[in-house]
């Protein structure tokens, strides 16, 4: 079991790896060894995931996720595959994670109250007469 949230949690079935050679460089570590991991994750059809949360993560997912809905991460930041699959599984674990948090209502906008519309009025009158104290006596 993935744990998620206190709520969500993932059987280890719904979440493939896929193992592969890794790009760029590294030398003949990197020509050899399959240290890249892809992890796999079908977000339309996982039965653990509530409706709300799927939509977010689908959302939060971007280019990752393919047309049937399955979400793509890949890792290969690591030289061993050990760690590349740890730092797989902790950013799909974030992600869900993040799709979890459901958004915050609307903001209703308020009409500001007769008193703070008086403290405002007076607040630029005091203002306004000091920058007229700041001009020449009248007398010269």
């Amino acid at each position: 079991m993935i744990r998620i949230t206190e709520r969500i949690a993932l059987d280890d079935d719904e979440v493939q790896e896929e193992f592969l050679r890794a790009s760029g460089a590294g030398g003949q570590n990197v020509n050899k060894v399959e240290t890249a991991v892809q992890l796999r994750f079908d977000v339309r059809g996982s039965p653990n995931l509530p409706e709300g949360v799927r939509e977010r993560l689908a959302r939060l997912a971007g280019r990752r996720l393919t047309k049937d809905g399955v979400l793509v991460l890949s890792a290969q930041r690591f030289r061993t595959q050990e760690r590349n699959r740890a730092d797989a599984l902790a950013r799909f674990v974030a992600l869900v994670q993040e799709a979890a948090v459901p958004p915050p209502p609307p903001r209703r906008p308020t009409r500001p109250t007769l008193g703070s519309k008086k403290r405002r009025l007076e607040g630029k009158r005091i203002r306004g007469d000091v920058k007229a104290m700041r001009g020449r006596p009248e007398g010269d």
